[in-house]
């Protein structure tokens, strides 16, 4: 029995890996048998899904950070902290380079026997053979044929990643800034090296010198160094209105694209993940076909969890971003107050580390 997953990006390789560990061949195919992926790029994995990552996927202890505090701070307040979530006797999140996890999925992969990576040049091939066919990549013929239903929202905004150098500190604690122009996240990589992402409203034309003011405008604590190169993306949301076409499993950012305030978007692949291979694994512990059932199945367990899950990172989105348009403090302050109740900042807590999956 055989699984093909389309496309060689992060949520395809994680995805082969969770499935060759149980056992079960795959074909990674795809137009690139590996991707260059930007430095400049950070992931933040929840406390729950770096356990199953370790566990389930691959080992990542050495190529992570380890956070235990996440402290969200508004300019509308003058700069004053709003929530504080921490854990000092473990890690709260944990963050890591794009570039690194997937090199070591990458090189995990290469010496694996159920694994065999195709590469394709046509836009659309024969998928005949397989029983059951995961669709990662966004431009794929099959994407364009079966999964352009959706729903999509434009944030009118970039996000501009960087990574800089700095004096060594303990640096165990990320920072959000509600600023006036977005929201500024500074997400520690090391004692002396912080990842930074900051999703600016309007144009993306903001010259590298200007970036480099507002991030030492906004500096909390860092005596940096240096600046590495800046890249940029742009901003917008997706929800797909249909998670599978007959043994097409739509998946990763095909099936949900969120705003990357919260760090919550490969958090939510990870948790797709569990799902899809233990329903997998039951059909074949039952001695059943992989087939559209799967898909029919995974949508129906996951679908509402992701929609209400997205939707609730947005309305966080267009919750600041209203305060910072009309320049009024009231809904900061209100956060603020939700906040002091210890039993609300264990549940947000709890939401952030596990989803509503729970």
């Amino acid at each position: 029995m055989r699984v093909c997953i389309l496309g060689s990006g992060l949520t395809a390789l994680t995805l082969a890996k969770a499935l060759v560990n149980q056992k079960i061949y795959v074909d990674i195919v795809a137009l690139n048998k590996k991707l260059n992926v930007e430095k400049s790029r950070t992931i933040g994995i929840s406390k729950s899904n770096y356990e199953y990552f370790d566990k389930n996927i691959i080992k990542i202890e050495k190529i992570i950070w380890k956070l235990k505090k996440i402290e969200i701070y508004s300019e509308n307040l003058k700069n004053e902290k709003i929530l504080n979530f921490e854990n000092n006797k473990n890690q709260l999140f944990s963050i890591i380079k794009n570039h690194q996890i997937y090199e070591a999925l990458n090189k995990s992969l290469s010496k694996n026997k159920y694994c065999k990576k195709i590469k394709y040049k046509k836009k659309l091939i024969k998928l005949d053979k397989y029983n059951l066919i995961v669709n990662t990549d966004f431009n794929s013929g099959i994407t364009k044929k079966y999964f352009n239903k959706k729903i999509e929202k434009t944030y009118n905004s970039f996000a501009f990643t960087t990574v800089m150098d700095h004096d060594k500190i303990s640096n165990d604690t990320a920072i959000q800034i509600f600023t006036k122009m977005g929201p500024l996240a500074f997400l520690p990589l090391s004692k002396n090296k912080t990842s930074i992402v900051y999703s600016i409203y309007g144009s993306k034309n903001l010259s590298r010198e200007k970036i480099i003011n507002l991030i030492n405008q906004y500096n909390p604590k860092f005596k940096i160094k240096k600046i590495e190169k800046i890249e940029n993306f742009k901003l917008k949301s997706l929800i797909l209105r249909s998670y599978y076409h007959k043994n097409i499993l739509a998946f990763g950012d095909l099936l949900h694209r969120i705003h990357p305030l919260a760090g919550q978007g490969f958090n939510m692949t990870i948790r797709d993940i569990n799902f899809l291979v233990n329903i997998i694994k039951e059909k074949i512990d039952l001695g059943l076909p992989l087939d559209s059932s799967v898909n029919d199945e995974f949508e129906k367990k996951i679908k509402h969890k992701n929609y209400i899950f997205s939707n609730g990172i947005d309305l966080v989105q267009e919750f600041f971003n209203f305060e910072r348009k009309f320049d009024n403090s009231i809904l900061s302050k209100s956060v603020k107050l939700l906040g002091r109740n210890i039993s609300l900042n264990k549940m947000f807590t709890k939401i952030a580390d596990k989803g509503i999956n729970s």
